[in-house]
């Protein structure tokens, strides 16, 4: 059960309700149960005199279907409860009275929903009607099955007890079998049975409205018993009768509202006969409106009454509950009374509940909170009321835009909307200020939301401005403050996403290619003309427009899932791409010659071609010269520039219209064909002179320039007709062996040799080659990975890196798994040598997991903070490159040491790349990966001096052994296997080379090793303690390494037993709790089937089928991944030793930590007929799915909000920037 606790210190003192300006001052009649002569709750008799039916005031609210009832006509609205009924056999009314709607008939009908809630609410009335007691006893019967209470109040207990009497009664008898009632049950039962609960409230409210509603018996005891319900330490008992006793509220208000204007009606129909002469006025008229007048007050009177009663007894109470449920209904009903009955609601006594629930803890409740004011902002009428509570809370209403739940975010932007408009004081400069930078928020509803409100500003800007002035002059207006508000905003990079924020409401004024593009096309002198840089801006924007316009979808980061277009959808794009390729395919031309000297503005604009519809330019005759102009202003502007991305952009629109989908695909052939012959004779008639050294620097930079124009043009079209790799690979031998390198040189000829050995790849998958193609291309592709080789201890910077990248490249495509979609290019598998995988990984801990120096430092502290971003963005492609090797066979398993003993050290840097090639070489083969961590640790280790043990050093590794042992999740039956192999292995390295009765000199490592004992299994533990006691002399209880060790064995933690009471774990590991009990439902079962767990080789005879894409996937699509044992003739216990150390490669490996320079050379791997061979059976089980979701939990448990906290999140909570990338998943992108 849930104790109601009301947090008192997070609001003012609500003790003194009397004060609070409230209308209702007038009390409920004593509520006090009289026993037996009165019934429930015992109320006096009402002291009204009967009226005539002469008085009867028809209600226009009056229910439908109580008016159409047959055997009982429209009851008096002034009657007392009593009901006249047409004359009946008796026998007809006794069937009625047996037949009356029960408890459990009418929950059944709200629970399911399939009944009319009219006609139930009808058939309880008709018994009410008749037995009055019985009635009232089966509608409390029914609340309280609502509640999800199994008890019943019986008639005995209806008639002897008071509320509070039966209320504990019921407590006793709850007896709730889980934590689950009605309103709060799982599924969507749940919403219908709540939405035909309220339905029943208000339909009762409304077909009592004109008699019983006033017989201050049945709506006086029933809220009377709700009140006591809604403070009731149930749960179930508090939120039903709260959620009921609101709704009741909410009907009884819209009730009092249509009194209140019959009221001013009667009262008006009043003054007008009583202002009339004497021989002109009726005077039974007058007396009949005065007694009108009469009843409708007393009516008034008592559903204040009533209402003030139920405003103190519930919602005082409850909308500081600490269920969220119940207070946001309280605020949610809260903001219908104020809307509905603003005479009586709308003053600062009952609006100061909404400003003080803007600072609820929970999300639902001040969304309750934020759409209740909404709605009264939207009335023009209230605007003047509500100037105080503007001025009071406007401050936490914007800060409310930053709120950490989205969706109150967004609700809060377009309450400040409304402020804006509706009130005369608005928000200023500096509010507003607050609200523009959300138009680029990664959440797409806040940013539309916050487009809206920029639109509405840019809007009342240009307010000013003559009315008479036409479309286009408003049109180009707007588009000015637009792009001097982007200017501004200083976020260039990310236009896209300013567009998308104002796609829905700017969508015309976006779409109005005619006024930008003549906005462009205007010198600066005119009279609208444009400055340098908003000509840039309105670029930007205007190819983010023709983007958003073609494609139909938004940028990166804001998409909300996969959204399918309708067909209506579907055309509308069609149309937009249509119009946007009609009026851009004539004008591209003249905006590319009159930018094609910038180099931002050129490179934006060359991206508009990839957006139409080209199928349009052979449409018509006439639009062909339109292609060859733009092809020669293509030619044009690769001949001006020789900037890398204005290159790219070139190459890349030429390969689009080359492709043979396009009938005018022959004419672009054709002129591109042209440019690249130049470009290739432009670079062969320099060749000579380059390789004899005799061409002087206008030479060199024609030849330089020419052969970048070409290297950009290969990464988008196939230029193998042009042959390139021969007098590429002689410019690069003869630079390596003169070291005579130029940058300009180089760099290209490495990217124009490597996409020639890549095409000549695809041709070879394509087509069957000759063997002697097939030879010609493994030599070059051998050659180019030695000449790489050679440039990787070049000292130049940019020559380094890029031979680097493309190695990583090159060896992946002719990789192993290249071989198994197409076995035809097997012979094309090149494996790099050992001498190759030494530098790559020298390169590693020389430029990717180096620190900087002193001189570094400093000169670092000069650089801007883009050059250092830039800087890691290349270290990372360069490691996720080297990790692919790893993931995909290139490389064996104990080539990611290089990479795993730098995890803790580079985890801000590259810790999300380590914990992905982690998961997946753990997916290949669990065993194998866990002995590459346990060889990572111990080559750390070796590295060691004796007097380090104890220090620093020591200690880094056992941190970085807790974060390794994070990862291996937390399915502890699936990990037994490889623990197991990482323990035996570990102890086996510890008590190498130890002399009798001596310590072994790597005992220590056993402190290492004991971080991984908490994953093990009870019977695990025990084997392993059994293998170390017969590796212990009879000297080793003295060693403390070993007492750790074993005290970890014994306890699953490497802290002794005093501090494991405290805090058994690290904050990242796994909870006690969980750990016993995963360990108790699996391991144990099979602990009691399988005494020793079976072990076998690393390798396996699975077939090698095709490698899965790296391309992003949705995680409901991928296969599960299921662990295979293999079926090797070698098996046994676990605990035998699968491979020896030898034949891991240990020994050599032992690599130090330190980088080394050129002038060290590193011992690294075996050779690797005998590795390749266990990986090419495991890369059978390579995924890209992602690690298990369990698993990250494992690693970092949720924070959970602390409900008692005076402190509030979503001032904290800043907006979240979307990133200017290309791909979802950036992570995904290294690993493509």
């Amino acid at each position: 059960m849930d104790v109601q606790q009301s947090d008192e210190s997070s609001h003012e003192s609500l003790e003194d309700i009397s004060g609070s300006d409230s209308d209702f001052e007038v009390q409920l009649k004593s509520m006090k149960r009289r026993k037996p002569t009165t019934a429930l709750l015992g109320l006096q008799s009402s002291k009204r005199p009967k009226r005539n039916a002469a008085h009867v005031i028809p209600s226009p609210r009056t229910t439908a279907a109580s008016s159409t009832r047959a055997h009982s006509p429209q009851p008096s609205p002034l009657s007392q409860g009593k009901t006249r009924r047409q004359a009946s056999p008796r026998p007809e009314r006794e069937r009625r009275v047996n037949q009356s709607m029960s408890a459990h008939d009418m929950y059944e009908a709200v629970r399911s929903g399939k009944s009319a809630m009219v006609a139930v609410v009808d058939e309880w009335l008709d018994g009410y009607k008749q037995d009055r007691e019985a009635g009232m006893l089966e509608l409390i019967n029914f609340f309280v099955q609502c509640c999800g209470c199994k008890g019943m109040v019986s008639r005995e207990m209806f008639n002897s007890m008071q509320n509070a009497e039966i209320i504990s009664i019921l407590t006793k008898e709850f007896n709730e079998d889980s934590a689950n009632y009605p309103l709060c049950s799982p599924g969507p039962q749940c919403r219908k049975f709540r939405a035909g609960l309220c339905e029943f409230a208000q339909v009762l409210v409304h077909s009592c409205q004109n008699s019983l509603l006033y017989d201050e018996y049945l709506f006086s005891s029933l809220l009377a018993l709700l009140t006591g319900f809604s403070d009731s330490q149930v749960r179930a008992f508090r939120h039903t009768s709260s959620l009921i006793a609101m709704k009741l509220m909410t009907a009884i208000v819209q009730v009092a509202v249509v009194v209140f204007a019959q009221l001013k009606t009667t009262q008006r129909r009043y003054d007008v006969e009583k202002s009339k002469t004497a021989e002109h006025r009726a005077s039974e008229k007058v007396e009949e409106l005065q007694a009108t007048i009469s009843e409708l007050q007393e009516r008034q009177e008592e559903l204040s009454s009533v209402m003030n009663a139920t405003f103190r007894g519930v919602f005082v109470h409850r909308y500081r509950d600490r269920v969220a449920e119940i207070r946001a209904v309280c605020i949610e009903e809260l903001g219908v009374w104020l809307r509905e009955n603003p005479v009586n609601f709308l003053n600062d006594g009952y609006l100061k509940y909404l400003g003080w629930t803007l600072h609820d803890k929970q999300a639902s409740v001040r969304l309750q909170c934020v759409r209740a004011l909404q709605g009264l902002y939207k009335e023009t009428d209230f605007i003047g009321r509500l100037e105080l509570f503007t001025s009071r809370f406007k401050e936490r209403m914007l800060g409310m835009v930053l709120d950490k739940d989205p969706e109150v975010a967004v609700e809060a932007v377009q309450l400040l909307l409304l402020i804006q408009q509706r009130t005369e004081e608005g928000l200023n400069e500096e509010e507003c200020s607050q609200l523009y930078p959300l138009v680029f928020a990664s959440h797409r509803g806040l940013a539309s939301a916050a487009g809206a409100f920029l639109y509405h500003k840019l809007c009342s800007e240009m307010s000013s401005r003559p009315p008479e002035e036409d479309l286009g002059c408003r049109r180009a207006a707007f588009l000015k403050l637009l792009v001097s508000f982007f200017i501004q905003s200083e976020f260039h990079e990310h236009g896209a996403y300013l567009v998308d924020s104002l796609w829905g409401v700017a969508d015309s004024e976006l779409r109005d290619w005619e006024t930008m593009t003549s906005l462009l096309l205007q010198e600066a002198g005119q009279e609208q003309g444009l400055l340098d840089e908003e000509e840039g801006a309105l670029i930007e924007l205007m190819m983010c427009a023709v983007r958003q316009a073609a494609e139909g979808h938004p940028p990166v980061g804001r998409a909300q899932g996969k959204k399918i277009l309708s067909m209506k959808d579907k055309k509308a794009q069609a149309q937009d791409k249509g119009r946007l390729t009609t009026h851009f395919i004539t004008l591209l031309p003249q905006l590319l010659a009159k930018y094609s000297a910038d180099v931002e503005k050129v490179t934006k604009l060359l991206k508009a071609p990839l957006h139409f519809d080209l199928e349009t330019y052979s449409s018509t005759g006439r639009l062909e010269k339109y292609l060859d102009l733009l092809l020669a202003q293509v030619c044009g502007i690769v001949e001006k520039h020789t900037e890398a991305v204005v290159l790219e952009a070139c190459a890349r629109l030429a390969c689009v219209l080359c492709s043979d989908k396009y009938t005018f695909s022959s004419r672009a052939y054709l002129a591109v064909s042209q440019l690249v012959d130049c470009l290739a004779d432009c670079f062969g008639s320099h060749l000579n002179e380059l390789l004899q050294g005799t061409a002087d620097e206008d030479e060199v930079y024609r030849a330089a320039t020419a052969l970048k124009k070409l290297s950009a043009f290969s990464s988008a079209k196939d230029l193998t007709a042009w042959k390139l790799f021969k007098p590429c690979f002689q410019l690069l031998k003869n630079g390596v062996e003169s070291r005579d390198i130029d940058k300009e040189l180089m760099v290209p000829a490495l990217n124009c040799a490597a996409f020639h050995v890549l095409w000549e790849k695809v041709q070879a998958s394509n087509s069957a080659l000759a063997q002697v193609d097939v030879r010609h291309l493994k030599k070059e592709v051998r050659s180019f990975c030695i000449m790489c080789q050679s440039c990787l201890s070049v000292g130049q910077p940019g020559i380094r890196d890029q031979a680097f990248e493309l190695l990583c490249d090159l060896l992946l495509l002719f990789g192993p798994s290249s071989a198994c979609s197409q076995p035809a290019l097997e012979a094309l598998v090149h494996f790099p040598s050992d001498s190759l995988r030494s530098d790559m990984a020298a390169f590693l801990l020389d430029y990717v997991f180096a620190e900087p120096d002193g001189d570094q430092l400093s000169d670092e502290e000069e650089v801007d903070e883009e050059s250092k971003i830039a800087t890691l963005q290349r270290r990372r492609n360069q490691l996720a490159g080297y990790c692919k090797l790893v993931i995909y066979g290139v490389l064996d398993f104990s080539s990611a040491t290089d990479v795993f003993k730098f995890y803790s050290k580079f985890y801000k840097d590259y810790g999300d790349i380590i914990k992905e090639t982690l998961s997946r070489i753990k997916i290949i083969s669990p065993v194998q990966s866990a002995k590459t961590v346990c060889l990572t640790l111990k080559q750390l280790f070796s590295g060691l001096a004796l007097e380090e043990w104890e220090g620093k050093e020591f200690g880094e590794i056992r941190e970085l052994a807790k974060k390794l042992a994070m990862n291996f999740g937390i399915d502890l039956n699936r990990i037994r296997q490889p623990l197991v192999s990482l323990h035996m292995d570990g102890i086996q390295f510890a008590f190498r080379g130890a002399a009798e009765g001596e310590q072994p000199p790597n005992l220590p490592f056993l402190e290492i090793l004991s971080e991984f004992s908490f994953k093990l299994v009870r019977q695990d533990r025990a084997q392993l303690l059994a293998v170390l006691s017969a590796e212990c002399p009879s000297a080793a209880p003295s060693w403390p390494s070993l007492r750790m060790y074993q005290r970890s064995l014994h306890s699953g933690s490497s802290k002794p037993r005093e501090m494991e009471r405290n805090a058994t774990l690290s904050p990242h590991s796994t909870p006690v709790a969980k750990r016993r009990r995963t360990t108790i439902q699996g391991s144990e079962s099979r602990a009691s089937q399988e005494p020793c767990l079976d072990s076998s080789s690393i390798h396996s005879n699975l077939a090698t089928p095709t490698l899965t894409s790296t391309v992003q996937r949705q995680p409901s699509k991928q296969p599960p991944v299921t662990y295979i044992p293999p079926t090797s003739p070698d098996k046994g216990s676990i605990l035998c030793e699968p491979m020896s150390d030898e034949d891991f490669s240990e020994g050599s490996l032992l690599r130090q930590v330190e980088p080394t320079r050129r002038s060290k050379q590193l011992n690294v791997q075996t050779s690797p007929s005998s590795e390749h061979c266990d990986l090419d059976s495991h890369l059978t089980m390579l995924s890209l799915i992602e690690e298990d979701q369990n698993e990250d939990a494992v690693e970092e448990e949720p924070e959970i909000e602390d409900f008692e906290s005076d402190h509030f999140s979503d001032h904290d909570t800043a907006f979240t920037q979307p990133s200017n990338r290309h791909s979802t998943s950036y992570l995904e992108d290294l690993f493509q």
